[in-house]
């Protein structure tokens, strides 16, 4: 008699085992404080890990129109984390991130670090990406907006750099929870530049970046940015969630307001960091691998001009076909800018962090 009555405890315990081995899995390579930052940040339970996956997968059939191409555990997975383990939110994240993908087609075909449009965008320096997190764990993205050569690169192909970027960072599972920060430098970005910045590819952009990817940004910062991207960022305001507009931060070259945010030991030099100045090359040579090559391919590319090489002479820099252009606020490692109070109120962030 006791060993009948027990026999479903023993099966309960052996399918529970089981998950705990699957959720053991999807968690595996996270640091014991990322797991409790999981739990206590993004409402994330190792208990009911699976149940939660399943919920998200069970919503799929409620949209026929679009093609779920992935549905495994670590993929819904990252869009829970994404929306704080709020399962609808996550399912309706989920189906934008692959209507988006069915609607602008020609963006993902060939999607790969060494399609042509792409591979001279990450050549370029778009995006950048720091080899080391903030201290929140957050990976640091940069832009310098300067470096547009429209001649050289469309929008839609430095879209496509850093979406296919993001893609790549956010396999690993402390991104997923720790997010990331994006910094743009907008010095020397010249009128006639913003001019091609039309309604249309930025809200190309905003529907790429802010309802359509898993990522979590903890803050987008602008730097050096002139009068017309203020105007510009006044155009597209509209489009942007009240969530995104909290955590965009207009500095202008107040560098003290940026590092209250991001600490100068995690930021190069071009952000008053401690770090030396960013190497354009870095993350293409990461996605690249072999296939990169800054004097070989593409010479007429500014990336030879920028690579910091230390033989080179003034002269010879200054004789460089085409260097690429770097912020107006470089300076000493650890030298902040002070700015008077009252001098500029746009230098100061206009919007602040929940």
């Amino acid at each position: 008699m006791g060993p009948v009555s027990l026999l479903p405890k023993y099966q309960k315990l052996s399918t529970w085992n089981g998950d705990l081995a699957k959720m053991t899995h999807l968690q595996a390579g996270l640091s014991p404080e990322t797991i409790e930052k999981a739990r206590l940040e993004l409402n994330e339970n190792p208990d009911v890990l699976h149940q939660d996956i399943q919920q998200v997968r069970d919503m799929i059939i409620t949209r026929p129109d679009i093609g779920f191409l992935r549905t495994d555990d670590a993929f819904i997975l990252r869009f829970l984390r994404a929306r704080k383990f709020h399962q609808a939110d996550a399912f309706r994240l989920l189906a934008q991130y692959f209507q988006y993908r069915q609607l602008n087609l020609d963006m993902f075909k060939n999607f790969k670090a060494d399609d042509p449009g792409i591979k001279r965008a990450l050549i370029d320096g778009f995006p950048g990406v720091l080899e080391n997190r903030d201290h929140y764990g957050r990976k640091i993205l940069l832009l310098f907006a300067a470096n547009w050569d429209q001649s050289r690169n469309s929008f839609t192909d430095i879209l496509r750099a850093i979406l296919l970027s993001l893609e790549v960072l956010i396999e690993d599972p402390e991104l997923q929870i720790n997010g990331f920060i994006l910094i743009i430098d907008w010095s020397n970005f010249s009128f006639k530049q913003a001019s091609k910045l039309t309604p249309s590819i930025l809200k190309l952009a905003i529907e790429g970046l802010q309802d359509s990817f898993p990522a979590r940004f903890g803050g987008v910062h602008f730097v050096n940015q002139p009068w017309y991207i203020h105007a510009l960022y006044t155009l597209i305001k509209p489009f942007l969630k009240d969530k995104t507009r909290k955590r965009i931060f207009l500095h202008g070259n107040n560098l003290n307001s940026l590092h209250q945010l991001i600490h100068p030991e995690f930021l190069p030099s071009e952000f008053g960091g401690t770090l030396p100045p960013y190497d354009m090359g870095t993350w293409a040579r990461t996605l690249l691998g072999p296939d990169y090559s800054d004097e070989n391919d593409y010479t007429h590319t500014s990336y030879n001009a920028m690579h910091v090489k230390h033989t080179s002479s003034n002269l010879e820099r200054e004789c460089s076909p085409k260097l690429m252009k770097r912020s107006q606020s470089v300076v000493e490692a650890g030298t902040l800018k002070h700015e008077e109070k009252g001098e500029n109120e746009n230098t100061q962030p206009l919007l602040a962090l929940d």
